[in-house]
């Protein structure tokens, strides 16, 4: 081994013991470029400028991103680049194979091979880093659409979030790699960087974010139990008939932050609210039931989410608003009323179920009539009941039984709300009052 060789080792070895990676880019090839006239070295490392000039004081910053710096020892120079240590990257693509000089020095030579077409070159690390500038309109991958992302499979996440967040088409070739590369995005990227960029989606956008990993079969292989859902069917209304509980998943999305805006966590729990479905459905006289469906969904919810290693209080908060998403829907009584907004997390589930009767297209009946009942809620159960019940109604006003004691009944309710009876005689007068006004036999 030539002796620059061999003290590019031993550089290495100190960088090593310090923690970071090291190695000699290239060797063989190196070692073909080499002359008396030209003792260069070209190094790989993680070491940033400030941490190789604690270790090598005579060393000296680069003034571009893609070198790290250089260090002269006798008649040596040693070129130091930044190593590639995005975890989300083709194998192929992790150890540097040529540098600048190198190519410049063999293209001048004649001697760069055919295999050197699109070498890994060590550059450094920013936002949009692989991505074709976003004036043109839409989101493109650099380069080799394909090439681009053996460099870095978390790109194809990152192109889902840009197009979701800044409302922009994917380019056509960067939408075939990112579909060729599902599974390897799978197997490359970790759940925690993948989580990262799922975070940074916008509420108003996680839709068409979602949409986009279905579509592009990344979600199929992250949560199969999700995607299963495009394949059980539901009554959207009796108008329209029959719909996926995907679509009507997604469509719950999208309308879930109308109500509240930017609220990145119950957005998230609409996208878990039917997961259920999938494991409650079942026939019954040609018509499918989903009963439980919201208690089992989440406990399903809950396993998925440790799966994407989201903490304890986020998991708790999500499966608390997919368990109790259905208690809204139906039409409640007083009692129901205040032990509903006993639960946490109310507001929200009041907009789950808005955001899922716009994406049903369906009655406000019950909605509305929830919506008046919290209202009283605030009231003090002594006003919430008559101080005549119905016989005694009947008693005083010498009715018989039937509709007329019902609305009786409502009128001295609402004047005892409005705090216009407050006692048993004002009850008494007040009802016998009513039905000579409203000629009640």
């Amino acid at each position: 081994m030539p002796q620059p060789l061999k003290e590019a080792v031993a550089i290495c070895k100190t960088i090593m013991r310090n923690g970071y990676d090291a190695y000699v880019i290239n060797a063989p090839l190196q070692q073909k470029a080499m002359d008396e006239n030209n003792m260069e070295v070209d190094i790989c490392t993680e070491l940033d400028p400030e941490g190789l000039a604690k270790l090598f004081p005579n060393s000296e910053e680069s003034l571009t991103p893609d070198f790290t710096g250089s260090l002269i020892q006798g008649n040596i120079k040693f070129n130091f680049y930044p190593a590639n240590i995005i975890e989300s990257s083709y194998t192929d693509e992790t150890i540097a194979r040529l540098t600048p000089r190198l190519v410049k020095k063999l293209e001048a030579a004649g001697d760069l091979p055919l295999s050197w077409a699109c070498p890994y070159i060590p550059t450094a690390q920013h936002v949009y880093d692989g991505f074709e500038n976003l004036d043109s309109g839409y989101i493109g991958l650099e380069g080799i659409p394909d090439e681009s992302l053996k460099k870095d499979y978390l790109r194809a996440i990152k192109a889902l979030r840009f197009s979701a967040n800044y409302h922009l088409p994917i380019e056509g070739n960067s939408w075939l790699a990112i579909i060729r590369a599902c599974r390897r995005v799978l197997d490359y990227v970790s759940v925690t960087d993948f989580m990262d960029e799922w975070r940074k989606v916008e509420a108003e956008n996680m839709f068409r974010f979602v949409e986009l990993l279905y579509e592009s079969m990344i979600l199929h292989g992250l949560v199969p139990e999700l995607t299963s859902l495009s394949r059980v069917k539901q009554i959207k209304n009796p108008d329209e008939g029959e719909e996926s509980v995907w679509s009507h998943t997604i469509e719950t999305m999208r309308h879930y932050p109308e109500g509240l805006p930017y609220d990145w966590y119950g957005t998230m729990a609409c996208l878990f609210h039917d997961v259920g479905k999938l494991f409650a459905g079942e026939y019954f006289e040609n018509r499918i039931n989903f009963y439980q469906h919201h208690r089992i969904g989440a406990k399903v919810t809950r396993k998925i989410l440790k799966r994407l290693r989201f903490n304890t209080d986020e998991v708790d908060l999500i499966c608390h608003l997919v368990r109790h998403h259905m208690r809204f829907s139906f039409m409640l009584t007083d009692r129901g009323i205040r032990k509903f907004k006993a639960l946490d997390e109310y507001p929200r589930l009041i907009e789950m179920t808005r955001a899922n009767i716009k994406a049903r297209n369906s009655s406000y009946k019950e909605f509305n009539h929830n919506m008046k009942m919290l209202e009283r809620a605030d009231l003090s159960q002594e006003l919430l009941e008559p101080l005549l019940n119905g016989h005694e109604i009947m008693d005083f006003t010498d009715i018989k039984p039937g509709p007329a004691v019902g609305i009786i009944r409502d009128a001295l309710l609402e004047a005892q709300v409005s705090g216009d009876v407050s006692s048993v005689p004002e009850a008494i007068e007040f009802i016998i009052r009513y039905q000579k006004k409203e000629k009640i036999q």
